[in-house]
């Protein structure tokens, strides 16, 4: 979990330089919102990840079954669409 969730943040560290570079470039506006939409996605990825790894096992010390375990997953997804 650890190296998948390193290897996410360092792929959202290059979106954020390539962000940069545009700005630098003096880039349209429409194209750096996309690229900034796309960053922030891959963040609420990673926090999801991390959220959800914390339930299953910090919160619920890795005792779920699998359908509970699902059913936990559905709820944040759900959760997090409303934001």
């Amino acid at each position: 979990m650890d190296n998948d969730v390193l290897l996410r943040l360092r792929k959202i560290e290059g979106q954020v330089r390539g962000i940069q570079r545009m700005i630098e470039d003096g880039r349209n506006c429409p194209d750096l919102l996309t690229q900034l939409m796309a960053v922030r996605a891959a963040i609420d990825s990673v926090s999801i990840s991390l959220l959800t790894d914390h339930m299953h096992h910090c919160l619920a010390g890795g005792q779920l079954s699998e359908e509970t375990r699902e059913a936990l997953n559905e709820a944040l997804r759900s959760f997090l669409r409303l934001k």
